[in-house]
């Protein structure tokens, strides 16, 4: 009862210092043109941009368009994962293919994906397609690396008992592999998902394909800051709404795990 009542009073104490820090946020935004510090043209008023947003939302064209872009974000990162996650698992496991594949990954993993959008266009055009290879391209990478960590930190003991035991290929897969790798993989997860949702936006803006990086350039060049910083203000929602959701995911497949547990009684 009382590790209960001391969790509680954790969770509102920490709600209470997020909603004072974005009040805090809020009053500096509104307090930075209203003091002439940066003309209001350019960083309009926070009240101004928030009574912007609520009129969005109330837009069924403005709901469209986050569709557009949640949709490249989750087939984006629906497809890095599944590729990310036998091709590491199936590398990481054999000592040689790791070795050989060594070098190719460190060459590969740091291209900026934005340098593939004229390739992607060139072979798709303005279509979802050249979106989701950039999606892909940059979340893959985050998941693929994360897994072969996670395989390489099988512990020794542990392996030789299982082969001791004669369990098959598959067993020490289901037993030994994957649960030694799953906190790898919900961390890359993670960081798949936030990347996965920015490079979906950078797709929309330089690619031109519908969703809010398209209508962000539209706002711009419309000279429509208002309309620019609330579009900005969405996809940073978007953003923590997706690490919340991975969060919450991650406590629950990992509820087992020290570091949830270390979490908790802290």
């Amino acid at each position: 009862m009382a590790r209960s009542s001391a969790q509680t009073a954790h969770a509102v104490r920490k709600f209470a210092l997020g909603a004072a820090g974005i009040a805090g946020f809020l009053l500096t935004w509104q307090l930075i043109p209203t003091l002439g510090i940066i003309s209001p043209e350019f960083l309009p008023y926070a009240t101004e941009t928030l009574a912007r947003f609520a009129l969005e939302l109330r837009d069924l064209e403005f709901w469209r368009n986050v569709g557009y872009t949640m949709t490249a974000w989750f087939l984006g990162l629906l497809v890095a994962t599944v590729a990310a996650m036998v091709l590491g698992a199936g590398i990481g496991m054999v000592p040689f293919l790791r070795r050989a594949t060594h070098t190719t990954v460190e060459f590969l993993r740091p291209i900026p994906s934005v340098a593939l959008i004229p390739l992607a266009v060139l072979i798709y055009g303005i279509q979802l397609q050249a979106a989701l290879v950039i999606v892909i391209f940059a979340s893959f990478w985050q998941v693929f690396v994360q897994v072969l960590y996670g395989v390489a930190d099988v512990d020794t003991v542990a392996r030789d008992t299982a082969r001791s035991f004669a369990l098959t290929r598959a067993e020490r897969v289901r037993f030994l592999v994957f649960p030694t790798m799953l906190p790898y993989l919900i961390t890359g997860l993670r960081l798949a998902a936030s990347v996965a949702l920015i490079l979906s936006v950078t797709a929309e803006m330089v690619i031109g394909n519908p969703g809010l990086g398209k209508v962000l350039v539209k706002y711009q060049n419309a000279g429509d800051w208002v309309g620019v910083y609330t579009i900005v203000i969405v996809t940073g929602l978007l953003g923590l709404v997706v690490n919340l959701i991975f969060r919450a995911v991650e406590r629950k497949s990992l509820a087992w795990h020290q570091s949830i547990r270390a979490e908790e009684v802290l």
